[in-house]
C-alpha cells in the first residue's frame, strides 16, 4: 500500500498547493474495513511538511443514551454504525463550517471544534478535537461522507477533494471480524463474522451501491 499512500498524498498536495494559502478540505470515505483510518493517518504523516489534521467522523455517533430513546432501542444498538445511527445534522454543520473556512484567507480563519469517540466508554466526547486555524489541509474520514442519501449527499460538493476507498467484501469481512475480536466486542472470530454479516456488511453494501462521484478511487489491498 506504500505506493498507494504516496500517490494519494501527492495528489492531495497538488490540490492543496494550487489553493494555498486557502485551506483544502479532503474527504475519505468507504465501507467498514476498507482502511480509511489507516489511509488518512498515512496521508497526514506524508504531508507533515504542511499543517494538516485528520478528523474521523466517529465522534458523530449518537450516544448510547440517545439510542436507548429510539423507537426500537435493541435494533438501534445492534445497527450502531448504520447511517441513521449518526447525527448527520451535526456532521453537516461541521463540514459547512470547514467549507466556509476554505473560502477565506488564512488570517481570517478561526479554530473549529469537533467531537472524538471514546472507545472505552463507547460514546462521543463533544468538542474534544480542535481544528486549528493554522491547519491548511483538513482530512475528514468516515464511511458515509460520499453517500448519496438525503442530507449525506450534501457533503460531497463541500469538499475540495473526494477519495472513495474500495475493498472486496470478503477482505472487509476478515478485517472487521478480526477487529471486533481484538477490541473485545466479540470473544471469537466466528462471532465477529456474525456481527459483521448482520451490520457492517449491510452498511458496506449501501456505500458501494450509493456513492456519489469521487475524484480518486483507491483500491484497498491485502498486505
Amino acid at each position: 500500500m506504500d505506493e498507494v499512500y504516496a500517490e494519494l498524498a501527492a495528489k492531495i498536495w497538488e490540490v492543496a498547493s494550487s489553493r494555498y494559502p486557502r485551506r483544502t478540505l479532503v474527504g475519505i470515505a468507504g465501507p467498514p474495513g476498507s482502511g480509511k483510518t489507516t489511509i488518512a493517518a498515512h496521508i497526514v504523516a506524508r504531508l507533515s511538511q504542511a499543517k494538516v489534521i485528520g478528523v474521523a467522523m466517529d465522534g458523530f455517533h449518537y450516544t448510547r443514551a440517545e439510542l436507548d430513546a429510539f423507537p426500537d432501542p435493541a435494533e438501534a444498538h445492534k445497527r450502531r454504525g448504520a447511517p441513521w445511527t449518526f447525527d448527520v445534522d451535526a456532521v453537516l454543520d461541521l463540514v459547512r463550517q470547514l467549507h466556509a473556512s476554505t473560502l477565506v484567507s488564512d488570517i481570517e480563519r478561526v479554530d473549529i471544534s469537533a467531537p472524538s469517540f471514546d472507545h472505552a466508554t463507547k460514546d462521543p466526547v463533544p468538542g474534544d478535537i480542535t481544528i486549528s486555524a493554522a491547519a491548511s489541509i483538513v482530512i475528514l474520514e468516515g464511511n458515509y461522507l460520499l453517500l448519496d442519501e438525503p442530507k449525506w449527499k450534501a457533503i460531497g460538493p463541500l469538499l475540495d477533494f473526494r477519495v472513495l476507498v474500495h475493498v472486496p467484501p470478503e477482505e472487509a469481512r476478515v478485517r472487521v471480524a478480526s477487529r471486533h475480536v481484538a477490541s473485545g466486542i466479540e470473544p471469537t472470530l466466528a462471532l465477529g463474522e456474525k456481527r459483521f454479516d448482520s451490520n457492517d456488511a449491510i452498511n458496506g453494501d449501501l456505500i458501494r451501491a450509493k456513492a456519489v462521484a469521487c475524484d480518486v478511487m483507491v483500491e484497498s489491498i491485502h498486505v
